[in-house]
């Protein structure tokens, strides 16, 4: 089974609009890949057309990026300044403290975890179809036993719940809700 990663709070101070939710999946994964420091997060309000994506990066790093989308043609809208009050409105993860529980909430999709043992107690949300089956593989089992949702699903639902375990996973180990 491999590792979960290990999740760290980033604060970049840019933003790239892509124009649908697979162009924002497919432009995460270039960035990983060659390097870059990225965040999934939800598009401010004003520029939001349904489910959408959007990335938050360093936006010194924005010429590299888009030689990077052209090569591996990767479409997007526009790189734009991200604002501080911005960047509180496009956070996508939410933690709710239920005393023995932890619900990690990111987009849609919620992962319900015990404190104590790390076992995950519910997965819901999201519209998605494979949401009863990536129910069926994490339930009754501890995050570290579990299989991460990125290897069972291809789909907004389980993008967004990869993003729900890594942020369980982090609290587990002794983080704290930010």
């Amino acid at each position: 089974m491999d590792t979960p990663p290990k999740v760290t709070k980033f604060n970049g101070d840019g933003i790239i609009i892509f124009h649908n939710v697979a162009g924002a999946m497919k432009g995460e994964k270039a960035v990983k890949a060659a390097g870059y420091e990225v965040k999934l997060v939800a598009p401010p309000p004003q520029l939001r057309m349904g489910c959408d994506l959007a990335l938050e990066i360093n936006l010194v790093e924005e010429h590299g990026i888009a030689r990077l989308f052209q090569e591996k043609d990767v479409p997007y809208v526009q790189f734009l300044p991200l604002t501080k009050d911005a960047a509180v409105l496009c956070e996508v993860i939410k933690v709710t403290d239920f005393g023995k529980w932890y619900m990690v909430k990111a987009g849609n999709m919620k992962l319900s975890f015990e404190k104590e043992s790390g076992i995950v107690v519910n997965v819901s949300g999201g519209g998605c179809p494979d949401i009863p089956y990536l129910n069926a593989e994490m339930v009754d089992k501890t995050l570290r036993d579990t299989p991460q949702p990125r290897d069972l699903g291809f789909t907004l639902c389980a993008t967004m719940l990869q993003l729900a375990y890594e942020e369980a996973v982090r609290l587990f180990e002794g983080g704290t809700p930010q």
